[in-house]
């Protein structure tokens, strides 16, 4: 047992250890836009680059109108707004078309003469209605493909229905892309914790994104790190088109963090970089929110295979509870692996403290939050095995088909 003890606290603490040194290392390489120095326009080769800002949505209704109106309030004089309507059961189409409307209305009463919805406006909205869904696509990724097919944009934001915009967020990532350059520049968004539980979850979430992957070796052409997310893909037309465009994604859960990947494949320039409250989310209502949002992509993660998943569960067990339970269990000197492992844990937790509105005591609710995820990771491919399939938004798509479609 004391061999054992020794040998278990050694891997955590020198997997811990490693990757806050490697992390405390790499972070600052990633950039800030919301710093000063990027307070400023873009500046292309070609003036002053066009946007288009796809917006897809299904079932959006509580959140669709403020989405809208904060990206129609970007302080950006060169884009387009393309909400699609994914088929949706409430009033998300409805509200799309009156703030359309309202929008229009609001450029006809300036004094000049109205603006067609061709014209290079300002405040430009279209909406976009599907009814049903083709065969062999996500309801989203078919939206947001629709919707790429009639930007006219030299560069397509895709974007999520609830996320709010700062006036200068565009404008800001869109210098840094100009300035790299980069040819697809991701957004961290700032996540809007209201309650204990989503905290503790989201702080959980933040310290494995940490652990299992490297936003400073994303801009690195040497490495396979790639990075996509959900609220603020911006990525040049030409190479979207040239890595097969949403249709090589079209049966992909994962489609954000798997657009990142078609990029850096193709040896396009990628980058992500913080941007402190420039964009927002509320991801989830209460810890159990969460587990909800990722019951649907944990399984998709491990490539839909069952030995992967249950190592998986395994292997996130031992590194986040082996070094509480260590502690406890072990004798003497045997402890002191698993403390420098919990310090290194703490740690993390300290530097996610300066980045998110998230306090450092939360590390003494990692092993409940630990818990939930390994829950979490088994539930998703229990159900998923269950249903022959995942639903999502009211959709069910089978697992062969999704299992094809893997990027």
């Amino acid at each position: 047992m004391g061999y054992f003890s020794w040998i278990a606290g050694t891997i955590l603490a020198l997997a811990w250890f490693s990757r806050i040194i490697d992390a405390a290392i790499g972070m600052p390489s990633v950039a800030d836009v919301s710093r000063s120095e990027w307070d400023r326009n873009p500046v292309s080769p070609s003036g002053n680059p066009r946007v288009s800002v796809i917006v897809p949505a299904r079932n959006e209704e509580e959140t669709i109108a403020l989405g809208l109106k904060t990206l129609l309030a970007l302080d950006y004089d060169n884009y387009e707004v393309i909400a699609v309507n994914d088929r949706s059961t409430d009033r998300t189409g409805e509200i799309m078309d009156r703030i359309k409307e309202s929008s229009h209305l609001s450029k006809t009463t300036k004094g000049g003469p109205p603006e067609s919805e061709t014209t290079t406006g300002h405040r430009q909205l279209r909406v976009i209605h599907h009814r049903e869904l083709p065969p062999g696509w996500l309801g989203k990724t078919h939206a947001m493909w629709t919707a790429a097919n009639e930007a006219t944009g030299d560069w397509l934001l895709f974007t999520d229905a609830d996320v709010l915009f700062k006036p200068d967020s565009l404008r800001r990532a869109l210098a840094y892309a100009e300035a790299e350059p980069a040819d697809h520049v991701v957004l961290f968004p700032c996540m809007i914790m209201r309650t204990p539980g989503e905290r503790m979850m989201i702080a959980f979430f933040q310290t494995m994104f940490i652990f299992g992957h490297r936003p400073w070796k994303v801009a690195d052409p040497s490495t396979d790190d790639h990075m996509g997310v959900g609220a603020f893909n911006l990525i040049r037309h030409r190479v979207y088109e040239a890595v097969g465009t949403y249709a090589a994604l079209r049966m992909e859960v994962l489609d954000d963090m798997k657009l990142g990947k078609l990029v850096k494949n193709a040896g396009f320039a990628q980058r992500n970089v913080f941007g402190a409250d420039l964009i927002s989310i509320h991801w989830a209502r209460g810890a159990m929110g969460v587990v909800n949002n990722l019951t649907k992509n944990f399984f998709a993660i491990l490539s839909y295979q069952w030995w992967r998943t249950l190592l998986s569960a395994f292997v996130l067990a031992f590194l986040n509870l082996g070094p509480f339970l260590g502690l406890w269990l072990a004798h003497g000197w045997a402890r002191v692996p698993y403390a420098l492992a919990l310090a290194s844990m703490f740690s993390v937790y300290v530097g996610m403290s300066w980045l998110s509105p998230v306090p450092p005591y939360y590390f003494f609710l990692h092993p409940v939050s630990a818990s939930l995820f390994v829950y979490t990771l088994l539930r998703s491919m229990f159900l998923t095995l269950w249903n022959n399939g995942i639903v999502w938004r009211g959709t069910k798509y089978a697992l062969e088909d999704l299992r094809k479609g893997m990027v």
